[in-house]
Formats: C-alpha cells, structure tokens, sequence
C-alpha cells in the first residue's frame, strides 16, 4: 500500500475528484494548504496599497492506494492537475505499513 499526497491549484480540484472517482479511488482526504516554491508568492493591490501575498493557496489531497494502483493514480492526478503554469504542485509518495478500518477490523488492502 502507498501514501500518495498531492498539492494541487484550489481550481483544479473537481477535475481531480472526478478523474479519481472514475478510475476507482473510494475516498480521499481534502484540506486546504498554503505554501510556495519556485513561484516565491506574488504582490497584489488591496485599495490602494501594495502588499505581498508570500503563502499561496493550494489544495492537499491524501490517498491510500493499493500498489498496483499507484502509477494509475500518480498519471490522473498529474493529468487533470496539470495547467503548464508555473504552481501547479507536486505528488508525493510513501509506503504505508498498516490500515485498518475502524468500523469493521479490517486490515491492510481489505480496509482501504
């Protein structure tokens, strides 16, 4: 089983949902993030004034994948994420060790 997390522009979120549900990923988990990388932030202008928004919004979405799942979900995400502008995020990948799903003692695969 892997870990996958994937910071994605807030916009591109449904196409992500819906790209996965289609592929047939059962849940995931959504929070909102803020950061930044290569793109450093950006200046806006709020009534007259100038000032620098340096932690970007972005969305973080958490899968638990079986392995011979992972490239599926890694090409989708990358696929209906994508916008070719700079931010656009990154997918990271772990193993995970153990699940288990609290309402019915399942283990491992079973449980995700």
């Amino acid at each position: 089983m892997k870990m996958v997390i994937a910071l994605i522009k807030p916009f591109k979120l449904d196409d992500v949902r819906r790209a996965l549900a289609d592929i047939g990923c059962a849940g995931m988990t959504v929070s909102e993030a803020r950061g930044f990388g290569r793109q450093k932030g950006h200046t806006e202008l709020y009534r007259g004034a100038e000032y620098t928004v340096d932690f970007l919004p972005k969305i973080r979405v958490e899968l638990a994948v079986a392995d011979d799942m992972l490239e599926r979900v890694i090409e989708t995400i990358t696929e209906h994420a994508h916008t070719g502008n700079i931010g656009d995020g990154k997918v990271f990948v772990w193993n995970l060790t153990h699940c288990t799903r609290i309402r019915t003692g399942e283990t491992g695969q079973q449980a995700l």
